[in-house]
């Protein structure tokens, strides 16, 4: 992560902090927050999480006297942050690269869907909870219309908070044009909506999604809240966006990291430089991220070393029940194998042969699906289950060797 500032368009230093994959960046992309937020929502932090992880760089800022940005919140209005965008897709042009992708959360969605107009690099834009209309936030401050158009601004209270609204902030959204924005967008879109969302209604997606010319795409956000306050619903929002840009912006999320061919039947574990704990598993051509829980300082942006180990015992046990019943013409319909890990005390085992101190308890569960199945059939599968590799592995006698590879990258430079 780092911190950085540009002049915004009123003039004003914008705080802003870029967040970017260890290795290759494969793409940068652009986020707006949403209606009196920062940059430093949980949502926008996760989604720059899981973009990270997929090799693209994300720069958020503070609108115009929202956050560590100067200036003053009541002398800003929807134009002012759609432009305040522009200045950011500038500062990135002349000291980064020009983002080719561009988020917008909530209102922000509203505002990258205009100021996408301005930005000829932008090869895919995508909106989360975004009203069709920016005028949609006055319901925030119905109660002061009143007041605001009487003496031209007022005293709001917004998510806790007092903001002061003046006369111009209303004029400003309610004099916008957003349906021809959207329909002469000409850029890919990408509509991510919650259905029960209680700030900006489903009926929102639904009209920009109608209103916007093809390539457009519709995700459902399932349960999740206006602000995507679950780490889940942000991590799943941030994938799908990664995913569905790849398209567009010419990278493989496969790629990532691969700074050399793995062998086959190596694995590489390689530190992001993302958050304490955050590691590029590579393993031939196939890429995954290993991380711990928020529980221990890590991000959870991936399964952590033992959920791993659990994976692994997992997935030979299944090919090796599925491999047995296609070699005995089982009539088997598929194999579902649950685990789990604790530590036990190792006393409170009177099969073992340690006595003292703790051992490592796996527990495996199969079920067997097949009703033509005979008991005598799943009985069997049940040992079979313990002739996977994996688990020969587990019980067997390991010797691992540590020795210490030199850095050649060190050597190089």
């Amino acid at each position: 992560m780092q911190k950085t500032t540009f002049e915004g368009s009123q003039g004003h230093e914008l705080a802003a902090r870029l967040d970017t994959p260890d290795g290759e960046i494969k793409a940068y992309a652009l986020f707006a927050h949403c209606f009196t937020c920062s940059k430093d929502i949980f949502a926008a932090g996760r989604i720059a999480i899981a973009l990270n992880a997929m090799g693209i760089a994300v720069l958020r800022f503070d609108f115009t006297g929202l956050g560590a940005s100067e200036g003053e919140f009541e002398n800003t209005n929807f134009t002012s942050n759609v432009q305040d965008l522009v200045k950011a897709a500038d500062y990135m042009r002349e000291h980064l690269q020009a983002p080719s992708i561009l988020i917008g959360h909530s209102l922000g969605g509203a505002a990258v869907l205009v100021a996408a107009h301005e930005m000829p690099e932008i090869k895919a834009v995508a909106t989360i909870g975004a009203p069709a209309d920016s005028a949609h936030v006055a319901h925030n401050f119905d109660s002061a219309r009143e007041e605001i158009l009487e003496k031209g601004e007022a005293e709001v209270s917004l998510a806790g908070r007092p903001f002061k609204i003046q006369k111009q902030f209303i004029e400003d959204i309610e004099s916008q044009k957003m349906d021809d924005h959207i329909a002469s967008l000409k850029k890919p879109l990408l509509v991510l909506h919650a259905p029960m969302d209680a700030t900006v209604g489903i009926e929102n997606a639904e009209h920009i999604f109608k209103t916007a010319k093809h390539p457009k795409s519709f995700v459902t956000l399932d349960s999740a809240d206006h602000l995507l306050s679950k780490r889940e619903d942000a991590a799943y929002a941030a994938r799908v966006i990664a995913a569905w840009a790849s398209r567009y912006v010419g990278y493989k999320l496969t790629d990532i990291d691969k700074k050399k061919p793995v062998a086959n039947k190596t694995v590489v574990v390689r530190s992001s430089g993302n958050g304490k704990f955050q590691q590029y598993v590579q393993a031939g051509k196939h890429f995954m991220i290993a991380d711990e829980p928020e529980s221990v300082g890590g991000n959870d942006t991936g399964a952590d070393p033992y959920a791993l180990l659990l994976a692994s015992l997992g997935a030979c046990t299944s090919m090796t029940l599925q491999m047995y019943a296609n070699h005995k013409s089982l009539p088997l319909e598929g194999v579902e194998v649950s685990l789990s890990h604790e530590k036990i005390h190792a006393e409170d085992c009177g099969e073992c042969e340690t006595t003292s101190g703790t051992l490592d308890q796996i527990t495996r569960e199969i079920t067997i699906k097949g009703e033509e199945l005979t008991d005598e059939q799943r009985a069997r599968m049940i040992e079979i289950a313990d002739k996977c590799p994996v688990h020969k592995t587990l019980h067997g006698e390991v010797l691992i060797e540590t020795v210490e590879k030199p850095d050649k990258t060190k050597a190089a430079a």
